[in-house]
């Protein structure tokens, strides 16, 4: 049996996770895996680091009602049998949001627990599932240390102006001000750009998370400088089912005259919009491109035209461009979506070789781009891993959190 660390991304219809060695560094992953469906009809996959698929039935029973209480008990047990050949010595968990002062990882306490329960209606699709894992664990391996990984740190390194809405004052000191998102997948791309781009990694760069979700990064010596994302994980660009930024004049429009509820406008705004609500047919961007309908192609117009003002506009807080990143599903996986972005910003010097791109090659910039253009996959779980390893192997007391 090998010692070993679970990370865990829950979601409100899908729980990853990611069996790592029990190792500082950054070991390759043991085991990879999903339970899709929650909620409807459950479905386990796992992958060993091999690539050797194993059989779903491995975790059935799943009852089709199944929430992560009964699923992550059902996983931490098989994961501690024989048949996983691994013993979980320590569990780290993606949490979206971490507020103003948690820019590290952190041990999972009560205290910290009830401070990240008062940030739900930042992230209301993302926390309240990343906190229910928690308690699932420690409900399941009483005493195991548990470690929190947070999406919002990563941008902790922003100055003022970049976090301040033009409110009222004494609204930005009660912590009404930029957050930032996806900053577990820009730290690790952030830790990648030495090895694809040598000195420019200390650069101007901006990386391009495009994915369900999707937000961009503007980076200085591979810190965040300015971000696409702001108090919630609603703003900024358009996205699989949320908006992105919208002019406010709309929210009070639905309210006051269409007579929209605070509920219906949140149901509107983050589960009916963006790429979903502008086709009428998908929020998948592969089913949009597979799909030759005017609205289906207007989707993903909007898509590309938003993403590519915004990273413009990214630009101008870094003092202009030398390098763009294109990582998560769509960006590491859509040649379409990544020329029709960098079609739009010839004028800023970027100019992609078209041959490369449809390859999805590392390196898709031409020879005569004065940008260069990458595509890296992100690895969000080995920052994660990594952390949980560095704050757990000093042996600190087991800490039992309260049912």
């Amino acid at each position: 049996m090998t010692d070993a660390i679970l990370v865990l991304n829950a979601g409100s219809s899908s729980l990853k996770f990611a069996v790592y060695p029990y190792a500082p560094g950054s070991p390759p992953p043991i085991l990879r895996g999903k339970i899709a469906g929650i909620g409807t009809n459950p479905v386990f996959s796992v992958r060993k680091s091999v690539g050797v698929a194993e059989p779903k039935a491995s975790l059935m029973p799943l009852e089709p009602s199944a929430e992560l209480d009964v699923l992550i008990p059902k996983l931490l047990d098989w994961l501690n049998s024989n048949r996983s050949g691994v013993t979980i010595r320590a569990a780290g968990h993606r949490v979206v949001h971490g507020g103003r002062t948690h820019a590290e990882p952190a041990l999972v306490t009560d205290v910290l627990l009830t401070e990240l329960e008062a940030l739900v209606p930042l992230a209301p699709l993302h926390q309240p599932h990343n906190l229910a894992a928690i308690r699932c664990v420690a409900a399941a391996l009483p005493g195991l240390p548990q470690i929190v990984c947070f999406d919002t740190s990563f941008h902790r390194t922003q100055n003022r102006l970049s976090q301040l809405f033009a409110l009222p004052r004494a609204m930005t000191d009660e912590g009404i001000v930029r957050y930032g998102f996806h900053g577990l997948s820009y730290d690790y791309i952030a830790g990648t750009l030495p090895t694809h781009l040598g000195g420019r990694a200390n650069g101007r760069v901006i990386v391009a998370h495009l994915g369900s979700g999707a937000s961009m990064c503007a980076m200085l010596n591979r810190r965040s400088v300015a971000t696409s994302m702001g108090f919630t994980a609603l703003d900024g660009l358009m996205m699989g089912r949320r908006c992105g930024a919208i002019d406010p004049g709309v929210v009070l429009y639905l309210m006051q005259e269409k007579g929209l509820t605070a509920q219906d406008v949140t149901s509107l705004l983050y589960t009916k919009s963006g790429l979903l609500g502008v086709s009428g047919i998908s929020n998948d961007m592969a089913a949009l491109e597979a799909n030759a309908a005017a609205p289906a192609q207007e989707a993903i117009d909007l898509f590309c035209y938003r993403a590519a003002g915004e990273l413009a506009w990214l630009a101008t807080a870094i003092g202009g461009l030398d390098a763009i990143v294109f990582t998560a599903g769509i960006g590491e996986n859509s040649a379409l979506v990544r020329r029709r972005i960098c079609d739009r910003l010839l004028w800023m010097g970027v100019e992609i070789d078209t041959d490369a791109n449809d390859r999805h090659a590392t390196r898709i910039g031409s020879l005569s781009s004065e940008v260069d253009v990458l595509i890296i996959p992100t690895d969000e779980e080995i920052i994660v891993a990594r952390a949980t390893h560095a704050l757990t192997s000093a042996k600190p007391a087991p800490t039992r959190l309260k049912p």
